[in-house]
């Protein structure tokens, strides 16, 4: 939207020296979220790494130049060593991010987290109250998690709402989107449903194609809106790099003359990264393409180093993942998009059909708007 607003010469795409690394430290949670696709529950899980462990680790990643590590679980908070791992994290100079269900965040918890001066701390809200509280299985979750929000905006960290689109929280998306505005949240990160974990069991959820569409527009339209008006808000999306492809259009639609621009920018992105430069590691040390691909497993950091497993395309998976263009089929190889998607996160073509490179089933642009 600011390229819109103000363009920038368009330049080479770029890949960081090395993958973010979304660390998913604990299993534990407090909560049994019905598109959790850890798995996760409020027991202690065997086998998890040690602080020396990840410590080793982390000194791999950082010889490996990963730029960013995103400290997750689980409920990463559970985790009694999570500062010094976070204030290890901070030495090294990654940025540094924590994502919580921010049941947890209290005064005390705030002050802690403002100490160890994360660089972004992201909350998920499945929607608004009753909605919320109805997906996390716990009554007052809604309530504990935006005054987590509250106090972590007002300690001056930069914060944010996490949301996933299902048909059972479409309805409640408008009244999200204002109460990032009302609230003054920094960034909105909107991630369509993957199918893993318990988000694969309830893929029978997951939102129709043209609820998706009228959800994107109205984001789109939100965010042009900030735009013009100043606000100095973030607007992600994530787990469908159809987005892009879908943003061009709505583009085509508003401002056709800016369209051959945007498109060099969305090219220049480049669509999915899995396996490329987003990269997972469980709390078992297990590495994997990315989050949504816990049921496929690279190698494990206990028994060779990230750096050794990363780039090495003896997995049939990450050399397809890898290599440009992919070769994916059906729709997706016919696609005119191919360069701004990539093929999309394959995770649930690989569910649906048992194919990493079949047409994407989450893609819910029509035969027209990709030929």
């Amino acid at each position: 939207m600011r390229e819109i607003a103000a363009p920038t010469p368009v330049g080479p795409r770029r890949n960081p020296p090395g993958p973010v690394v979304i660390w998913n430290l604990v299993r534990r949670c407090n909560l049994t979220c019905k598109h959790c696709y850890s798995i996760s529950a409020d027991k202690d899980f065997a086998g998890e790494l040690t602080t020396d462990e990840i410590f080793r680790v982390m000194d791999d990643l950082k010889a490996f130049k990963v730029p960013g590590l995103i400290l997750s679980g689980g409920e990463p908070l559970l985790r009694p060593d999570i500062f010094d791992i976070a204030n290890r994290s901070k030495a090294l100079s990654f940025f540094t991010a924590l994502s919580s269900n921010g049941t947890l965040i209290d005064e005390a918890m705030t002050r802690r987290i403002a100490a160890t001066d994360f660089d972004y701390v992201g909350v998920s809200l499945d929607g608004l109250e009753a909605v919320h509280d109805r997906f996390r299985r716990k009554q007052g979750a809604f309530a504990a998690s935006l005054a987590a929000i509250r106090l972590c905006r007002d300690a001056g960290l930069k914060v944010g709402v996490r949301f996933t689109l299902t048909q059972d929280n479409f309805a409640d998306f408008p009244g999200l989107l204002k109460l990032v505005e009302d609230e003054d949240i920094h960034r909105f990160y909107f991630s369509h449903l993957n199918y893993a974990g318990r988000g694969n069991k309830n893929r029978k959820d997951d939102a129709h194609h043209q609820m998706t569409r009228q959800a994107m527009d109205l984001l789109f339209d939100t965010c042009w809106d900030h735009q013009q008006r100043g606000q100095e808000r973030e607007f992600t999306t994530g787990n469908n790099d159809a987005d892009g492809v879908y943003l061009l259009h709505w583009l085509r639609r508003r401002f056709p003359e800016k369209a051959d621009h945007i498109r060099a920018k969305l090219e220049q992105w480049g669509g999915n990264a899995s396996g490329v430069n987003v990269a997972n590691i469980d709390n078992l040390g297990n590495v994997h393409p990315d989050t949504m691909w816990w049921h496929h497993t690279l190698g494990n950091v206990r028994e060779r180093p990230f750096s050794a497993i990363w780039p090495d395309v003896n997995d049939p998976l990450m050399a397809g993942l890898k290599q440009t263009p992919r070769a994916v089929k059906g729709r997706c190889a016919t696609c005119a998009h191919l360069t701004i998607c990539n093929g999309n996160t394959r995770v649930r073509a690989q569910q649906l059909t048992g194919d990493a490179w079949a047409e994407d089933p989450g893609c819910y642009l029509t035969d027209e708007e990709i030929s």
